[in-house]
């Protein structure tokens, strides 16, 4: 199934989707790797504000190349998921609705998008300049001084993605892995 979705995200947008679905998200999403989300729990852990607001928003995990003369930004494919385990529960619990990377989430993780009405989406590994093309609009809005895995504020159209953890905690990595053990591959 395909679903078009807007940000900021609700509850009821994400208990639609389940895994496999395809996914085109429009409106604004930001960028955050591990150095980044270390910071930001950094910050919720000593009770001081974020730089953005998280609420029903998307943290897409990304490093994007420098833009290239007339576009708002180079390569922009995902960077795997794993590193941001430790800092998304945090995230999650303050209204953060979607991570956006590649790879399987931890069990941790899992649970903790399902007590918080959240989903994991998977963008298409190797395809960062398709990726990029549906990026219309990036800035720095924090931690310049970490170059590429700046935060940055991004305006999408269609960005498209898998659902690849819903909000009942399905994960297609282990769905996709029985289903071709099941059929013999």
């Amino acid at each position: 199934m395909e679903i078009y979705l807007e940000t900021p995200l609700k509850t009821t947008d994400l208990e639609k989707l389940k895994i496999g679905d395809k996914v085109f998200i429009s409106g604004t999403i930001y960028s955050g790797r591990d150095a980044a989300h270390k910071r930001l729990v950094e910050l919720l852990e000593n009770g001081k504000e974020l730089p953005f607001d998280v609420e029903g928003q998307i943290i897409y995990y990304v490093g994007p190349a420098p833009a290239p003369p007339g576009r708002p930004i180079g390569s922009a494919g995902p960077t795997t998921s794993y590193r941001m385990d430790p800092y998304a529960p945090a995230l999650l619990n303050v209204g953060l609705k979607a991570m956006i990377g590649k790879g399987p989430r931890s069990e941790e993780v899992i649970a903790s998008m399902q007590k918080n009405n959240a989903v994991y989406l998977a963008a298409i590994g190797g395809a960062a300049v398709v990726m990029a093309d549906s990026i219309k609009e990036a800035k720095i809005i924090a931690y310049e001084d970490l170059g590429p895995e700046a935060i940055r504020e991004m305006k999408v159209e269609n960005f498209p993605c898998i659902v690849a953890n819903d909000v009942q905690g399905n994960d297609i990595y282990k769905e996709g892995v029985k289903k071709y053990k099941k059929e013999g591959f």
